[in-house]
Formats: structure tokens, C-alpha cells, sequence
């Protein structure tokens, strides 16, 4: 077992040092985690570090999937069997740039209810994520032979809260369920975030990217005896859409690792692999002050991080610079290093037939729901994808702006099936105007969800319409809403034709970025501003790693083969191209689906390196 004196940490009754590389099973396809795992070993660390988010394995409240890409023992297993000790992190709340910080949707359908404190409802939801995902850990715990060797208590509480009720109440929920090996809390170096989420008595760890000794030196302060830990040690950063690639250069990091090391502190470097915010889990931020303030930050579908290990498994540069600093103070595995892994040839897939969205409502959702006024997805039992509104403005009036009012996140309208423009969350003010003939005119809008906040005080981030539809200031009731969670395209009819991208004029660029971004007016080309579905396939050589080039494209989403590799968004980018691991892709013909809201692409290249976008160094604090 793992546990600590005044000293520092004693592993089998030894003095250890841990040395930590986080990768996180639910952003890897199951089929590599034990190709990760060695990759992750091969950097010289003796620890994996893990989050085990609610919401990816909640499929109802009081049932969870711990099998497939969710068989959180399978993982552990590969570690132990790897010689890697674990380090598990159950939340409830995560962070990790994931939807919702890992709390499930349905939260925000409760009114009232109070996330993260001694609310007796959260704290009952959070009781019942336990009793369903600590039986998952406790045969692999270090006291019975497993490789977990520690547990997080909540995770940077501080940067959140101050409820010493609340963390009392999870540390007692792991303890009483038998959780029995090491525990220990994580929070920012700062007085109010250390003071914030410390639990007495057990371990306090600190996160930060830079300064190491100084941050440690603030740890100490309250942390006054026994092990110095930095539990996140950034080593890269992640991406939102709209931003450029965000990578540290590698003589910073590899320097500032050293400098943590010479310390004698334990690391765990976050990330050591980042993977893929595969599906619609990618989280967002939210720089302002109010919920409906601008300020919403959606990250982008690769997690590549800047880590050592890239998203598909390639060693970088700093995964080299990493390992010659590590080797200096552990010993380093006297093995080969991995093989780069396979990949793909480049092709360009071949069409095989579009479907509109709007024309196949009912195949995708069947019958609406009647409701008087919009309600959000989580109101309606949704928790992923887009859902759609509908409703009729009676006629004739003068042109008057459409405006919404709650709106997660970007709303593309349409009247009587003719694209009127899109709205976004981050111009809560702005509106397209609508004239009404004597006819009245059907008004559809398609919202879509591009990731719950998960980080800060503004967790309550609910998706689709919240509040209200206003034409003028006259608010829209009598709507028919159809949720679109998307699990399930087979029910698509692929015999209609839709417009090719390269059969209409093309705006440049500018136009197409502002489009994408938000903006009055109707799309300038037939065509253009009309969710399709295009269909494509592609017969490999072999099945490998490939990346979907989607640098041509507007934005949506993107399967191969049924699963949902994640948004795009190319006006925006970064990212230009998704990654398609090896494990998706089968011998002989593979399908691939893109949902294109607004400007598709004339074809559909498949490549075989990643193009992240524009780079920018990013300094850490």
C-alpha cells in the first residue's frame, strides 16, 4: 500500500516517489489502452492517473456501464499487469474539460438544487454515484492486491467553493463505502483555493504549470509536514474553438519538471496523454460573470494537450525531453520503445448520398413534444446533440428581429425552410429580422449543444432554449420540440439529392467565418445554410489511424461507422482535421456521415497526420 509519514511517501513499507502520467481511459478507444499504457510506462513514470467521470457512465439515475469503453476495472487491470500503480479520481465533479465537469445533465433539471455543497439532494446524488462506481474499485484497490494506490477526495473544490460539510461528506461516502487506501485533496496553490478545498487530516496536493518551488512553498504553509505533491503538473494546454493550438515549448516544460523533481516533490503530469473528447463530452469555459454574460469558450474535439504522448499515440519531443528528466531521478524500464503506431493512407472517401435534416424530423425523432414555451434539453430528458423547435408567426407584420432569450449554444433559424441565420450565446442581444406575410410563416430553430461549462461558477449551464422566443416583444408560444440526441442514423434516407458545396457560389472566407460565428441574415447561396447529412465511403488497404480532413467544411459532426468522432468547426478552428483511431475502421467498406449545418465541403479527404491549426505558445503559471 501506499501511505506517508512526515517524510515523504512509503510504498510496501519503502521510501517512493510517485511519478505520475495521467491518461484517461474515456478519451482512448478500449483497443488502445494497452497501447497507451506501454507508451505511458516507456516515459519512465510508475503511476497512472485516471478521472472517472458520473456522466459517461450514468445511463439512468441509480444505474451505470462499467463495460466496453467504460470497463473502468479492465483499465486498472492493464495497469497493474503493466507494473503501473493508479491513482483514481471519482469526483463527483472532475473538471478535465469535460461536459459538466462529469455531473450528469438531469442536475439541471432539478430547480432549485445547489451543485457541489451540502445541499441534501446533491449530496444524495452524490451517495448514489457511489454506491455504484466505488464496487468498481474496491477488488483493484492496493489493499487487496490491486494497483490503486490513492483516491481523490472532489477535485480543486477550492477554485469552486468553501463548504467544509460538503468534502466532509464525500470523504466519509469513500471511506464508509471501503475505500481504504491513501486519500488526499488537489487544489490550486493559492490561500483562498487551498483553504477552500482542504479536508483535515488528509493529504493536500497542489496544481500548477510553472514556479515550482514557489508554488510548493505555498502547499507547505498549510501542508506543514509530510509529502510534497504536484497532482497536476501542466505540461500543455488545451484548446477552445476560436483560439489557436496552444502548445508549451519543450525546454520550458522539460526545465520546469526538473526543477519540481530536485525538490524531491512526487508529479503527476497532467497530461501525460490526452486522447480525444470523442462524442459531444467536450467541455467548455465561461470568462463571464453571469449566466447569459458573452464569454462562453467551447473546447475543440482533440485533447491532444501538447502532451509527450500525442492524441494518436506518437512520441514527441517532449516526450524524449520528459524521459532523459525523469530517468535522472527513477529508474527508467529497460525495454524497446514503442513503435509508431500505423497509419492510414491518404484517400479522398467517395460520396454515396446526402439527407436534410429538417426533411427527416420525424425518421431521427419521431413525433414532437407540445409545450407552450421552449424548454431546455435536460428539461425534456436530453442530455447530448441538438434539438429542435418549431412554431408558426401568424400573419401579416412588419419585419421585427427574432431573438432568444437562454439560448445553449447557437441557433440556426429558419423561415418556411429557408435559412434566416444563426445566433449565438456569446451575442445574447442580437436578433434576425423576420417580415411576416399574410400567410403567417413556420419558424424552425435548431439549436445545438457544443459542451456544458466545466470549470467555475457558472456550472448551471443548461443546453437549447431556457427561456423564451420573442419576435419584436411579443413572446412565441405553442412550440412543437423534437430532441435530436443523434445515437441512432440508420433510420436516414438517403435517396434524396441535396446540393453539392461545389455546385453553388462560394463567399470568402471572411463572410464564411462570420456566418459561422454568429450573424444576421440568410446564407448567400442555394444551398448553403441547411443541415445535411452527406454520407461517404472508403475501402482501406488495411485498417489504421486516419484523420478526417474537414479544412474545406463549415461545421458539425462527424461518424465513422456509427461512432461519433466529435464537432468541427473549420471558420473558427483551430482544428482542421479528426482523429479516427485504427480500432473504428474495418476490413472492406466503412461508412462515413457528416452533418454539415451550414457550408459543406466538395469533398472529403482522409490523411494521415493531424492538422491542429495555428500554433501559439502558451506560458504557465
Amino acid at each position: 500500500m501506499l501511505t506517508h509519514d512526515q517524510d515523504g511517501f512509503r510504498r510496501a513499507g519503502r521510501p517512493h516517489r510517485i511519478v505520475s502520467g495521467a491518461l484517461h481511459y474515456f478519451r482512448v478507444h478500449p483497443d488502445l489502452w494497452e497501447d497507451r499504457l506501454r507508451r505511458l510506462r516507456a516515459l519512465g513514470v510508475n503511476t497512472v492517473d485516471t478521472y472517472v467521470p458520473w456522466n459517461f457512465h450514468e445511463t439512468a439515475r441509480g444505474k451505470a456501464d462499467f463495460t466496453g469503453p467504460r470497463d473502468l476495472g479492465r483499465f486498472l487491470r492493464l495497469a497493474r499487469e503493466l507494473g503501473l500503480d493508479a491513482i483514481v479520481r471519482p469526483g463527483p465533479y472532475i473538471c478535465a474539460e469535460w461536459d459538466f465537469g462529469g455531473l450528469p445533465a438531469r442536475l439541471l433539471a432539478v430547480e432549485g438544487l445547489h451543485l457541489r455543497c451540502s445541499d441534501p439532494r446533491f449530496e444524495a446524488e452524490v451517495d448514489g454515484w457511489f454506491d455504484l462506481v466505488v464496487p468498481e474499485v474496491l477488488p483493484l484497490l492496493a489493499s487487496r492486491g490491486g494497483p490503486v494506490v490513492a483516491v481523490q477526495i472532489e477535485n480543486e473544490y477550492g477554485s469552486y467553493g468553501n463548504d467544509t460539510r460538503y468534502r466532509a461528506h464525500v470523504e466519509r461516502a469513500l471511506v464508509e463505502r471501503g475505500v481504504d487506501c491513501l486519500l488526499f485533496t488537489a487544489d490550486g496553490p493559492e490561500d483562498a483555493m487551498l483553504q477552500g478545498g482542504m479536508v483535515p487530516g488528509r493529504l493536500a496536493t497542489a496544481t500548477f504549470g510553472a514556479r515550482p518551488a514557489e508554488r510548493l512553498a505555498a502547499l507547505r504553509r498549510y501542508q506543514r509536514t509530510g509529502p510534497l505533491a504536484a497532482m497536476e503538473f501542466w505540461i500543455g494546454w488545451f484548446d477552445h474553438w476560436g483560439e489557436d493550438h496552444h502548445v508549451r515549448a519543450v525546454d520550458d516544460a522539460a526545465e520546469s519538471l526538473d526543477e519540481l523533481l530536485a525538490t524531491g516533490a512526487s508529479v503527476n503530469l497532467y497530461m501525460a496523454h490526452g486522447g480525444t473528447n470523442f462524442g459531444f463530452w467536450a467541455g467548455a469555459n465561461h470568462t463571464g460573470s453571469r449566466p447569459g454574460d458573452a464569454g462562453y469558450e467551447p473546447t475543440v474535439t482533440s485533447y491532444d494537450y501538447d502532451a509527450p504522448i500525442g492524441e494518436a499515440g506518437e512520441l514527441t519531443p517532449k516526450f524524449f525531453a520528459f524521459r532523459e528528466v525523469i530517468g535522472a531521478y527513477v529508474p527508467l524500464p529497460d525495454e524497446p520503445l514503442p513503435e509508431p503506431p500505423p497509419r492510414m493512407a491518404p484517400a479522398v472517401a467517395v460520396p454515396a448520398g446526402t439527407a436534410e435534416l429538417l426533411d427527416g424530423l420525424d425518421r431521427l425523432a419521431g413525433p414532437p413534444v407540445l409545450r407552450p414555451a421552449p424548454e431546455s434539453m435536460e428539461r425534456l430528458g436530453q442530455n447530448h446533440g441538438l434539438i429542435h423547435y418549431r412554431t408558426t408567426v401568424t400573419g401579416p407584420r412588419p419585419a421585427m428581429p427574432v431573438r432568444i432569450d437562454g439560448l445553449g449554444d447557437r441557433a440556426y433559424v429558419f423561415a418556411d425552410g429557408v435559412p434566416l441565420g444563426v445566433l449565438d450565446r456569446n451575442a445574447p442581444d442580437e436578433g434576425l429580422d423576420l417580415p411576416v406575410g399574410a400567410a403567417g410563416v413556420v419558424l424552425d430553430v435548431l439549436v445545438r449543444a457544443q459542451g456544458r461549462v466545466n470549470y467555475g461558477p457558472l456550472l448551471d449551464d443548461r443546453k437549447g432554449i431556457w427561456r423564451g422566443v420573442r419576435h419584436g416583444h411579443q413572446q412565441l408560444f405553442e412550440w412543437e420540440i423534437r430532441p435530436l440526441p443523434l445515437t441512432d442514423l440508420s433510420a436516414l434516407d438517403w435517396s434524396a439529392a441535396a446540393p453539392r458545396a461545389d455546385a453553388v457560389p462560394r463567399a470568402d472566407d471572411d463572410a464564411r467565418a462570420a456566418g459561422a460565428s454568429g450573424g444576421s441574415g440568410a446564407s448567400g447561396a442555394p444551398g448553403e445554410g441547411r443541415p445535411v447529412f452527406h454520407r461517404f465511403t472508403h475501402t482501406p488497404d488495411a485498417p489504421a489511424d486516419a484523420f478526417v480532413d474537414l479544412s474545406a467544411w463549415g461545421t458539425g459532426l462527424v461518424w465513422v461507422n456509427g461512432f461519433l468522432l466529435g464537432h468541427y468547426d473549420t471558420p473558427r478552428g483551430p482544428q482542421r482535421t479528426l482523429y479516427a483511431p485504427g480500432p473504428l475502421w474495418q476490413a472492406g467498406e466503412n461508412e462515413i456521415i457528416v452533418l454539415e449545418l451550414q457550408r459543406p465541403g466538395p469533398d472529403l479527404p482522409l490523411r494521415d497526420q493531424p492538422d491542429l491549426g495555428r500554433t501559439t505558445v502558451v506560458t504557465l503559471q
